[in-house]
């Protein structure tokens, strides 16, 4: 028999700007963004093929948009998958900035 895995852990990892989920200790995914300003900006969210299915991204998301919350700040979700986890929890619609083409320019350059 396996053992139940612990439950799954979100972390900021700032210097990597990004937000970490964990399962029994292996990273297993995370969400990417930039700050500008007051925005923080999520442009890609990955959760590991060995995890999927386990509805892994929706906590780690859900936990990243809570915690920007918590810090004063809105989102800007370029990310698809943030987006489209936006249209089912409009709870976070308090503190969702559109996606402008200023927003995404900035974006490039960031990443160039």
């Amino acid at each position: 028999m396996t053992q139940p895995s612990a439950a799954p852990v979100v972390q900021p990892a700032e210097e990597r700007n990004r937000y970490e989920i964990l399962v029994d200790g292996k990273l297993a995914g995370f969400t990417e963004y930039r700050d500008h300003g007051t925005q923080r900006v999520f442009f890609h969210t990955v959760v590991d093929e060995e995890y999927a299915g386990r509805g892994l991204a929706s906590v780690l998301v859900q936990e990243a948009l809570t915690d920007v919350r918590a810090t004063g700040r809105h989102l800007v979700p370029i990310c698809p998958y943030v987006a489209k986890f936006l249209t089912k929890h409009d709870d976070f619609a308090d503190i969702t900035d559109p996606v402008t083409p200023e927003v995404r320019h900035w974006l490039k350059g960031r990443l160039a």
